[in-house]
């Protein structure tokens, strides 16, 4: 099932499918090796709900909410 990340359940993984995000954002992002067939973790959402952690290749990163609506994850 492919969802956008911020769909994703905490605590589940999944591998990035297509990264949807303007190329400045994607090439950030891939500067800490977000890309196609990574493996990723949805972790915390902060009480606002606008960022949210996640986990990747052994590190945390926080990201909007709104820009993992553009990254697409496959889950089992």
């Amino acid at each position: 099932m492919v969802l956008s990340l911020d769909r994703v359940c905490f605590g589940r993984w999944g591998y990035v499918v297509q990264i949807g995000t303007s190329e400045a954002l994607a090439a950030r992002l891939r500067d800490f090796g977000l890309i196609p067939g990574t493996k990723v973790c949805r972790r915390y959402c902060s009480p606002g709900k606008d960022v949210t952690a996640i986990e990747l290749r052994g590190s945390v990163l926080a990201l909007r909410t709104r820009d993992l609506r553009r990254i697409l994850v496959r889950v089992a």
